[in-house]
C-alpha cells in the first residue's frame, strides 16, 4: 500500500500502537529523551506516523487513544 494512502487509513479517527524497544526510541531520536537502554515501551502514533505517546504501559497508551476518540490498532 502506498505511504498516502496508508496515511489517510481511519481518517483521524485511528491510532497505531506498537511495542518498541528504548534502544529503537534511542536510536530514531537521539538526545531527545532520556531512556535507560533495554526498556520495552509502547507507542501510539497517528496514521501519518507523528507520535502521540510513548509509555510502557499498553493500558496508559489505550486510554490516551480513547480519551483522544481514537481507535488504537496494534501494528506489528
Amino acid at each position: 500500500m502506498p505511504d498516502a494512502a496508508f496515511r489517510q487509513l481511519g481518517d483521524g479517527r485511528v491510532a497505531y500502537l506498537r511495542r518498541v524497544s528504548s534502544d529503537d526510541v534511542i536510536a530514531a531520536h537521539p538526545g531527545y529523551l532520556d531512556l535507560r537502554p533495554g526498556m520495552k515501551l509502547w507507542a501510539l502514533h497517528s496514521a501519518d506516523g507523528q507520535p502521540i505517546m510513548l509509555t510502557d504501559s499498553r493500558e496508559a497508551a489505550i486510554a490516551n487513544a480513547a480519551e483522544a476518540d481514537l481507535t488504537p490498532m496494534m501494528v506489528h
